[in-house]
């Protein structure tokens, strides 16, 4: 079960929606309870959403990890797009170059237990972003 990796590319609305379905059910399917499957999901319709508005096109990658003590879902946006100039800005609440509301990246960060973020002026972004299920002995 934690083999293999789910690629779905990101270039419409449309896609957002299958993204966000297909990281929800294998939240469900790794045994995520229905609060933790609802934030994987809307992890991922938030940076597919990034990818859509500010890259067109890009892709959402979900795999299922473990280490020694726990397993989790890691899930990776990326894009060739024009890159974030400025990533300690677009990690502030609030902040947008789109003039939505900005609770994108922060509001990512919020929902996972890991969050990395790479970009570079006209290179792209890359974020990667882990949900790890808590075992019964964790809680």
């Amino acid at each position: 079960m934690f083999a293999g990796e789910i690629r779905v590319p990101i270039n419409s609305d449309q896609d957002i929606v299958l993204a966000r379905q297909k990281g929800r059910s294998l939240a469900s399917e790794a045994g995520f309870s229905p609060v933790d499957c609802t934030l994987v999901a809307t992890a991922i319709s938030e940076l597919a959403r990034n990818i859509v508005s500010y890259a067109r096109k890009g892709e959402i990658a979900l795999q299922l990890v473990r280490d020694s003590r726990r397993s989790g879902i890691l899930i990776t946006a990326s894009d060739e797009g024009p890159g974030i100039a400025d990533l300690r800005l677009a990690l502030r609440d609030g902040f947008s170059t789109s003039g939505s509301l900005g609770l994108g990246l922060p509001g990512v960060r919020r929902l996972v237990d890991e969050f990395q973020i790479s970009s570079s002026s006209g290179h792209g972004t890359v974020v990667k972003v882990t949900k790890w299920r808590l075992d019964h002995r964790e809680k």
